[in-house]
């Protein structure tokens, strides 16, 4: 029976054996003659500031074929040491023959604090490490553990050859670290993935479906008797997850069986999985995303083969970027109190210095008057664009962002008071409502009916319906926004908005641009250019999305078109409820 068994796993290479899940050993996991045998060097790292105190051991993994004068492809293995009886011979035999390129393998254990006596437990960070999603891992590979094992190796730059692999927290640990670097990784392998409910991770089958698509490729394997616990089942997760990646258009792969939580039948496929996800690496080594497969918001939002593009870099801290009707750009430099202007060629002038740390910035109908939020000096101003003329409004306040309506009335926040001020046309600032959790950036809706308002501390932008008289109505937590899933900040950091023509709410997040429907659901986050801090605000004029990035601003042609307060009001269409 078992020679049967054998046979058939043999021919079919994903099948498995259920039952005590014994395994055929694959052919390509077996030394064969006259095959070149790479080096492995083992060590141990003490050093990081990432996670400080810990002790961690780690291997690598160097191909017989590699040669220095060229860069090699690389596959980083999280609970690394575990994979040194099986990876080195397979590499050796796939890189033999061809079917992957010269790669080399870093092997890398979690991280362990060491016991102070043997009368306490030491801290083992395992779980810490890999199943918390918040890009503190990869950072830690990045900056700390790659350099510092790879010095002296020539590893590619092109994140199309380099690819993890993990298994459990290790699988997740594998995906997350690819998800928040696609510029570094793009080819992933887990098995029996940690997909649920301990530090975040039961938030990536949503996040996968409503995040703009990344050049991903993926290969998931689990089993029907895998873990079912108190944080979810890993099966079912598993199987989330690989709809997720169906529906949003991803390169992915799987291979389900009958096993538990460990890696026979993960191990026991490793040479074909290997085979998949380096496929066409000689012709075509480029991971793509697949808009022609996907049923993202992505296709109907952005528009295919356009990303951001600098616009102005160097300064201290950008915020509130807003353009007039001839289609210039203001923002400010919060930290260095100045105002730049970029004009419709792509110019970057200093507009104005010395604005007392003007933050949100606003035109009036008029298309000359600039309102500005001075923090430093507690003042609501105006600046005429063409005198440079300042006006005071409001003293004695701590304004953050300023809209002003198509019929003149002005609502900036205050978010020390949680309330938005209302400034009708030839009157006093008012608090226009002060029931809101918070406030920071504030925005129109695109009929100029109801003012929005970024909670910057919580979850939620808040709407409340005008008045006639300017104040605020039925005031409700409306947009209901994505968090960072695993991070210590669960703040959303929501910020600076925008709105379109056809009624879509934008909101800087932490997670990037957040695009939201008329019924307060998020439908699709663009994240911001990798390695850059994430938005603090947002601006829609035309085709063109512009982000305020830490030292940077950023630009970038969408589909959809911008619905300015400063034009007269427009009425979308009644959205899908």
């Amino acid at each position: 029976m078992k020679t049967i068994l054998f046979l058939v796993a043999f021919l079919c290479p994903f099948s498995m054996l259920i039952g005590d899940e014994i395994y055929p050993v694959h052919p390509d996991m077996v030394k064969e003659p006259g095959v070149p045998e790479g080096a492995v060097r083992k060590g141990v790292f003490e050093a990081s500031d990432i996670f400080p105190g810990t002790v961690r051991d780690y291997a690598v993994y160097v191909p017989a074929q590699y040669d220095s004068g060229k860069p090699a492809a690389l596959m980083v293995f999280q609970d690394g040491m575990s994979y040194l009886k099986t990876v080195p011979v397979a590499f050796d035999n796939l890189i033999h023959s061809g079917e992957m390129p010269v790669t080399i393998a870093l092997f890398v254990n979690p991280g362990v604090v060491p016991a102070l006596s043997e009368e306490a437990l030491p801290r083992f960070n395992r779980s810490f490490e890999y199943d918390a999603v918040d890009g503190r891992y990869v950072r830690f590979l990045l900056e700390e553990m790659m350099p510092f094992a790879l010095q002296d190796l020539n590893i590619t730059s092109d994140p199309n050859l380099k690819g993890l692999c993990g298994s459990s927290s290790g699988g997740i640990a594998a995906f997350a670290a690819a998800w928040e670097r696609p510029d570094q990784f793009r080819r992933i392998y887990t098995t029996v993935g940690t997909y649920v409910g301990l530090r975040g991770g039961n938030e990536f089958p949503v996040l996968v479906r409503k995040t703009e698509p990344k050049p991903l490729r993926v290969f998931l394997q689990d089993g029907k008797n895998d873990n079912n616990l108190y944080c979810g089942s890993w099966w079912v997760a598993n199987q989330d997850m690989l709809a997720s990646f169906r529906w949003a258009g991803y390169e992915v792969n799987h291979e389900w069986g009958e096993g538990g939580h460990n890696r026979k039948h993960g191990n026991a496929i490793f040479p074909d999985v290997m085979r998949w996800l380096w496929k066409g690496w000689k012709s075509d080594p480029v991971v793509r995303t697949h808009p022609e497969q996907s049923q993202s918001r992505a296709g109907e939002f952005l528009i295919e083969g356009e990303n951001w593009e600098l616009v102005s870099e160097g300064h201290e801290f950008t915020e509130g970027p807003v353009v007039n009707a001839e289609g210039e750009l203001y923002f400010s430099d919060l930290e260095a109190s100045k105002i730049w202007r970029v004009g419709t060629g792509g110019t970057v002038e200093l507009f104005k210095e010395n604005t007392g740390g003007t933050n949100g910035l606003a035109f009036a109908p008029d298309g000359k008057t600039l309102y500005g939020c001075q923090r430093d000096t507690g003042r609501l101003v105006s600046w005429n664009i063409d005198s440079g003329e300042m006006t005071v409004h409001v003293e004695g306040v701590r304004p953050n962002d300023v809209v002003v309506a198509f019929d003149g009335t002005v609502y900036f926040s205050e978010p020390r008071k949680k309330a938005v001020w209302a400034i009708s046309p030839g009157g006093e600032a008012v608090i226009a409502s002060d029931e809101f959790s918070g406030v920071n950036g504030v925005v129109l809706s695109t009929d100029q009916t109801l003012v929005y308002a970024a909670d910057y501390m919580g979850r939620f932008v808040l709407s409340g319906q005008r008045k006639p008289d300017g104040s605020l109505a039925f005031v409700q937590p409306y947009y209901h926004l994505h968090l960072p899933p695993a991070s210590t900040d669960i703040r959303s950091h929501a910020d600076g908005m925008a709105v379109s023509e056809d009624g879509w709410l934008f909101v800087a997040t932490a997670l990037g641009v957040q695009i939201c429907d008329q019924p307060g659901r998020v439908h699709l986050i663009v994240p911001g250019p990798v390695g850059e801090r994430h938005p603090s605000n947002v601006c829609l004029y035309g085709n063109a999305l512009f982000i305020t990035c830490g030292d940077k601003v950023f630009r970038r042609e969408i589909n959809l078109k911008g619905a300015q307060a400063w034009a007269a009001p427009t009425k979308p269409e009644k959205p899908r409820l």
